[in-house]
């Protein structure tokens, strides 16, 4: 498992937390640091089964910025709601858990943390 993190984001905490009560393996990416590029957002919203402003903090400055509760929500957009993503990874909502069975979720409340605890151990047996 990996989760996509932002270490001063509590939901953030209470999720690391709570995979380390469960003795749950991951790796930690502070994506803020670790930017993920334009395919690495396409294949966790492969993995997470959503679009890109399913994912997107609208809320955060750099959203009301770019405008973007105004960008349509369409495949003829998807590009480039992505690059803006890639562009401002502080607008990636959080966290983002990938699964060991190739799912992802945003794990915001305990239950899509177990859930994706649940995933990986089906997968490993």
């Amino acid at each position: 498992m990996e989760i996509w993190i932002n270490p001063a984001c509590s939901k953030c905490r209470s999720a690391i937390g709570l995979l380390d009560a469960e003795g749950a393996g991951y790796t930690v990416r502070r994506y803020l640091e670790d930017v993920p590029g334009e395919a690495d957002i396409r294949a966790v919203l492969g993995r997470l089964g959503l679009e890109p402003w399913d994912i997107t903090r609208t809320q955060e400055a750099e959203a009301k910025e770019l405008g973007l509760k105004e960008w349509p929500r369409d495949a003829g957009a998807r590009d480039r709601w992505i690059a803006a993503l890639a562009r401002h990874p502080k607008l990636i909502q959080r966290p983002i858990i990938t699964a060991d069975d190739g799912t992802a979720l945003v794990a915001r409340t305990e239950e899509a943390v177990r859930e994706a605890l649940a995933r990986s151990r089906r997968s490993k047996k």
